[in-house]
């Protein structure tokens, strides 16, 4: 038997407080306030999740941390960002010899090829919240699927996605630019811009999997304007079918953000980008998601390599896009370990936070969920434990 909780109200006067974060994208995105790394709960006592049920499952050889563990290479070009745009030439090659680099092979698609083979479905994991302003660039993003091509992938077995398909369209993620590549998210809506059919029933009903779910003791109601960003309420979090049917493989490519003195980027574009009714979990459970989520199989086994898209990131107002805390890293991270990705990356995000005075400091607070996931045996979280290759090309 589930424990009865007491359960509390999300209406459409909260979605649009959340609105002034950073647009639709970050509209179920918390204050840093609220979030579980910058705020003690009141009760020691966690809610309960199901995680040990993910843990129990056997891993397999592409688990996390995948191939490389413990590996991450770090990407450093000056002209990957100027005259306000990405420049496209630079990070086709900034991938490219960060694939070198991390694998050691003699060719760039016999690189791809240790992660990815001709005839499996795979899945570009982008975050998109940021619209046009901070979303995964279409520079990266293209560089990886020429990439892809190049080492015998068709543009018929990649999927572009994340959770809200139209949040990928309104980041210009369209047909129209990706001829041949489906382009597809568990929360959407029709031509008409409506969430329902023609029976009243969410679309996006047909796109989470039941059988696979993140269970927690945490509830949420949401009124009918909110319903929709999160398919369902109740204790569940159903996994979306893109990743549980319809891809074999993910490359996870998410934005070198801050969220608060923490950073959302690999494990966090994955704990909160797979799964359904997410607004239930950011009080008490923000940390224990992105980790427990990552646990998952479907997750777990098949992100096979992340590559962080910080050629133009953020230090402040992340997860959503505030143009004044906008500029260019000129950085790429690559590795299948994303617990050290993340590690790696939340360097770089705090040192600018300090730098801005945004921060004094370091604290211990923001990398708990690192530590986390490092107990689930999903990567590195010790900087003095990772392997850090730095290549500068300008």
């Amino acid at each position: 038997m589930k424990k009865e909780n007491t359960k509390k109200g999300f209406g459409r006067r909260d979605f649009f407080k959340m609105l002034t974060v950073g647009g639709i994208g970050a509209a179920m995105l918390p204050t840093a306030s609220r979030l579980g790394f910058a705020s003690t709960p009141k009760s020691s006592e966690k809610p309960k999740t199901n995680v040990d049920e993910a843990l129990a499952y056997p891993r397999v050889e592409s688990s996390m941390p995948g191939k490389y563990p413990a590996k991450v290479v770090k990407v450093v070009d000056e002209t990957s960002y100027t005259d306000r745009k990405v420049n496209k030439d630079a990070a086709y090659k900034m991938i490219a010899e960060g694939m070198v680099a991390l694998t050691g092979a003699a060719t760039l698609s016999e690189a791809w090829l240790q992660f990815v083979q001709p005839g499996e479905r795979i899945g570009l994991k982008l975050n998109p919240i940021g619209g046009t302003l901070l979303s995964t660039s279409h520079e990266v993003v293209e560089s990886v699927i020429e990439q892809l091509k190049e080492a015998g992938i068709s543009f018929n077995d990649i999927i572009i996605w994340d959770r809200r398909e139209f949040q990928l369209h309104e980041a210009g993620f369209t047909p129209e630019r990706y001829p041949g590549i489906k382009i597809a998210g568990t929360e959407c809506k029709d031509a008409e811009g409506s969430f329902y059919d023609s029976e009243g029933k969410l679309y996006s009903e047909s796109r989470i999997d039941k059988d696979w779910y993140y269970w927690a003791e945490a509830e949420m109601e949401y009124d009918a304007y909110t319903l929709p960003y999160m398919v369902n309420s109740g204790e569940y979090s159903y996994f979306t079918k893109i990743l549980t049917q319809e891809v074999d493989k993910v490359i996870n490519i998410p934005i070198l953000k801050n969220a608060g003195a923490t950073v959302t980027l690999c494990l966090k574009n994955l704990g909160f980008g797979v799964i359904s009714n997410t607004s239930r979990l950011h009080k008490d459970l923000w940390n224990e998601t992105i980790a427990q989520v990552c646990a998952f199989p479907p997750v777990r086994d098949k992100v096979v390599l992340n590559i962080a898209d910080g050629i133009l990131g953020c230090y402040q107002g992340g997860p959503g896009a505030n143009p004044q805390f906008i500029l260019p890293y000129h950085t790429i991270l690559l590795g299948t370990d994303a617990v050290a990705v993340d590690r790696v990356g939340y360097d770089i995000v705090i040192d600018k936070r300090i730098e801005k005075g945004v921060q004094q400091q370091d604290t211990e607070a923001g990398k708990t969920f690192m530590r986390m996931a490092k107990g689930y045996g999903l990567g590195e979280s010790e900087i003095e434990k990772i392997d850090l290759q730095t290549l500068n090309l300008t």
